[in-house]
């Protein structure tokens, strides 16, 4: 049976708090009956949190506070501020889920403006498909298909398995204890990834990348930031315009690169190859002791320390093989270049 929520019923004495913060739910609806598969949300200033964690009551809860920083308008107000200003429907039917906050018209008055959010809880199989153009977006506990854009919030991701494509114009990512299908993008903001597996693309147009314990195909971008890795197995591909790059105990293949910065990459075991390339920058790469590979290495100065070398050395290229050879390790930088093994 379809269920409608609209924005007369936001009048029921028993939906409303007395006092609206960011602990107190405007509105409360209960998704029991519902069973929610599929949840949309759109809203035009509020955050967005939809979570699959086990002992919690399937509902709908929605904050609305005021974008001047007051967040201690009455019921009241906030009823009169709606009524004029804004459209408000939860619609549930057929197993989707429609939470949506729009403006009536383009030109409100900032000082009478809302912020509008929700909070929701459904079961762990739930997928989404969620936007706000002022707030952060969180998910957790959640397997399925998650689609998620904000134009100036926050992004993060907690133990979600499936698809996972995210954006954000001007916030950050964190995202930790998930797998399978990672997406996330940044125009201006840090990203931090955890304890992930899978096919992982992070990309950020102007922050820092700090990586750790991740597995799978990795590719990690920044226009203007460092990167700093560590416990990687797989495939990591990165690169940086405008910082360094630090990864240690990285098991597989690996292709590092900057234009602004120095490169330092310790190695514990080489996969299929090795590419580092560093503009204007020193590198120093260490490589397991026993593993035999290609070397092509060449930069202003070049220094190798290791046994088992064959091939040709000088002041600016060391190219041969060690311990008879295996995958290609080979690195370019415009300072000075050290490789120990």
């Amino acid at each position: 049976m379809k269920k409608t929520l609209l924005l007369l019923l936001l009048a029921t004495p028993a939906f409303l708090a007395s006092a609206q913060d960011n602990k107190t739910p405007f509105l409360t609806k209960s998704l029991s009956a519902s069973a929610v598969k599929d949840v949309f949300v759109r809203t035009s200033g509020g955050s967005i949190t939809v979570s699959g964690a086990t002992g919690q009551e399937p509902r709908i809860e929605v904050y609305i506070n005021g974008n001047n920083g007051n967040n201690d308008l009455s019921k009241d107000e906030i009823q009169k501020r709606l009524e004029e200003n804004y459209t408000l429907d939860i619609d549930v039917h057929d197993g989707e889920l429609h939470a949506t906050a729009r403006n009536k018209r383009n030109n409100i008055d900032w000082r009478k403006s809302l912020s509008i959010g929700f909070r929701i809880y459904v079961n762990r199989q739930s997928a989404t498909n969620l936007t706000t153009s002022g707030g952060s977006i969180h998910l957790d506990n959640l397997s399925g298909s998650q689609n998620f854009t904000t134009s100036g919030g926050s992004l993060h991701v907690d133990n979600v398995v499936g698809s996972i494509k995210g954006t954000t114009s001007g916030g950050s990512i964190h995202v930790s204890n998930s797998k399978q299908d990672i997406e996330l993008v940044t125009s201006g903001g840090s990203i931090s990834a955890s304890n992930c597996d899978g096919r992982i693309r992070l990309v950020t147009s102007g922050g820092s990348l700090k990586l750790n314990d991740l597995k799978g195909t990795i590719n990690a971008s920044t226009s203007g930031g460092s990167i700093s890795a560590s416990d990687i197995d797989g495939e990591l591909v990165t690169g940086t315009s405008g910082g360094s790059v630090n990864i240690n105990n990285m098991s597989g293949s690996l292709d590092a690169s900057t234009s602004a910065g120095s490169i330092h990459a310790s190695m514990v075991k080489v996969g299929k190859y090795v590419k580092i390339d560093a503009s204007s920058g020193h590198v120093d790469l260490r490589l397991p002791s026993s593993q035999g590979v290609d070397l092509d290495v060449r930069g202003d100065r070049v220094s190798y320390n290791g046994s088992g070398f064959q091939g040709e050395k000088d002041k600016e290229r060391v190219v041969g093989k060690v311990n008879g050879g295996g995958s290609l390790v080979e690195v370019r930088g415009n300072g000075s270049v050290s490789v120990t093994q």
